[in-house]
């Protein structure tokens, strides 16, 4: 598996780019805000203690002096600053010198810098209120409801201003609340209360200032309706990503299901093969294990095609001896030719005896050599036993063995039987075709991560136009006329139990004179 692969890249790009932007600034508004807040809250706090240093430090607060220094400040603040005394009573009050803060704070200067814009404008805006449907829809069923806050009509003139807040102040603490802005507004105003010292330290009253977070919503408005705007970009690129994805997966996965579906007919006859891919991905893989997968499927229906042909034409002629012997067998009385005629039959039925053995011996090589348990084997003992009950078998009469090339264990995986059945043949052929005191030499080696057997024997060698036909099934070339009891399946067990274990055999000349065979299986 290739866990950087292009595919696996391409679903990592969609599901980050549909899931995390969004999600990330949804989770980083609610930071934003209390930032917000924090520094507004700063702000006006400071805001109030420079104006309380600057009217405490007297015998009492001065009310036209403080009316005076709020009149000095005109728009330069944007809180609303209130004085009062020590019961709460209002001296002096900023909204009285200039214009009301819910007024100036209507329109709020663009953070990009172009025109101002305003809270209402945004909110009016389509996307935005599509967007805030659907947050009011999630809020309503899944958030429950904040519980209700102190309306600000508490304040109200001709009162003193004795709120929680302002008494916090009056006792000598600093003094916080949060209320409703009302007049149809949905933000909130946010209240400190700062005391006033006079010189012997005692609280002489306090400073009020509020300001409503108008300011703060049209800033939280703008971010609400550019989140949502990431939001639908990547809704899009997102569509776009998958569309490109499916391209990439639904076409070549459409294409090689219509070329599985044209591949055979209606008898399950194999009509072509899958045509692989370019590509460098898990999709070209797979068309190219399928176009490997159909090739391999050829072979073996072309192997199983030409076998059925193959042993139909080897039976032809035994079965043909065979009914004319017997036929001529009832038209004869001579007892010699009566003879002559069973004993044909008699021979072709051994032939084809050593042909079913053959044909049965093959057939199950290729149907159970790989489910066959295979173990590691020491080609070296193997080979010396084989040598050494070749030489019992044929009494010292047959071609002399030589066993010669590596000291010491030469190993691979796979059944001690069939590779003795595999060397056997091979070994089997050489001293068929070995002269009487001729000398077959068996030469052990490793090449290539692999073990090599090299067989070469003394005979009269294998032409250049027949080393691979040799192998062929029924296939037997044997230099004048020497048939003998030979069937034309030993080399064609030999190779298939080589390629069984995925090694290789080919047959070429002796330097020494005669033929070579060479055997590699891997390690």
């Amino acid at each position: 598996m290739r866990p950087f692969s292009r595919l696996s890249l391409r679903l990592l790009a969609f599901n980050l780019l549909l899931v995390f932007l969004p999600v990330a600034g949804l989770l980083y508004l609610d930071v934003y805000e209390r930032r917000l807040l924090a520094a507004q809250e700063r702000g006006m706090v400071q805001q109030g203690r420079v104006l309380a240093a600057a009217l405490g430090g007297g015998s009492a607060i001065d009310p036209p002096a403080a009316a005076a220094l709020l009149d000095r400040l005109d728009r330069r603040v944007e809180s609303r600053l209130r004085v009062v005394d020590a019961r709460g009573a209002l001296l002096a009050d900023s909204s009285r010198a200039a214009a009301p803060a819910s007024v100036a704070l209507q329109a709020v200067p663009d953070r990009m810098g172009g025109r101002p814009r305003s809270v209402r404008s945004t909110r009016d805006n389509l996307l935005y209120r599509f967007g805030a449907a659907l947050y009011r829809l999630w809020e309503g069923r899944l958030v429950p409801l904040p519980p209700g806050r102190e309306a600000d009509s508490y304040y109200r003139t001709g009162r003193p201003l004795l709120g929680p807040e302002v008494r916090a102040a009056l006792a000598g603490r600093y003094g916080a609340a949060t209320r409703p802005s009302g007049a149809g507004q949905r933000g909130v105003t946010l209240y400190s209360a700062v005391p006033v010292r006079d010189a012997q330290g005692r609280v002489a009253g306090a400073v009020l200032v509020s300001q409503s977070t108008l300011r703060l919503r049209a800033a939280l408005a703008g971010v609400r309706l550019g989140i949502f705007r990431v939001f639908l970009w990547s809704l899009l690129a997102a569509a776009v990503l998958s569309f490109l994805v499916a391209a990439t997966l639904t076409r070549p996965l459409q294409r090689l299901a219509d070329e599985a579906r044209a591949l055979t007919d209606r008898r399950g006859r194999l009509l072509g093969s899958f045509g692989g891919s370019a590509r460098r991905d898990e999709i070209g893989d797979l068309a190219r294990a399928l176009e490997e997968l159909t090739g391999r499927l050829a072979r073996h229906l072309g192997f199983i095609e030409s076998f059925a042909a193959d042993v139909s034409h080897e039976f032809k002629n035994p079965l043909a001896a065979i009914r004319g012997a017997t036929e001529l067998l009832a038209e004869v009385e001579d007892p010699a030719d009566r003879a002559r005629f069973a004993a044909l039959c008699l021979r072709e039925l051994a032939r084809m005896e050593l042909l079913l053995a053959g044909l049965r011996e093959i057939t199950g090589i290729d149907a159970h050599l790989p489910a066959e348990p295979a173990r590691t084997v020491d080609l070296k003992a193997l080979v010396a036993e084989l040598v050494e009950g070749l030489r019992v078998r044929d009494g010292g009469e047959g071609p002399r063995i030589v066993l010669a090339g590596r000291e010491g264990p030469l190993l691979v995986r796979a059944s001690p039987e069939r590779l003795a059945q595999l060397l056997d043949n091979v070994l089997d052929n050489a001293r068929s075709f070995s002269p009487p005191g001729g000398t077959v030499t068996v030469e052990l080696a490793l090449a290539r991560n692999g073990a090599r057997i090299r067989v070469d024997d003394q005979g009269p060698g294998v032409a250049a136009a027949h080393r691979e036909r040799i192998f062929d099934r029924f296939f037997s070339h044997r230099p004048g006329g020497q048939k003998g009891q030979h069937a034309g399946l030993g080399l064609a067990i030999a190779r298939a139990i080589t390629e069984g274990y995925g090694g290789t055999i080919r047959a070429g000349d002796n330097p020494g004179g005669g033929a070579r065979f060479e055997i590699w299986l891997p390690a």
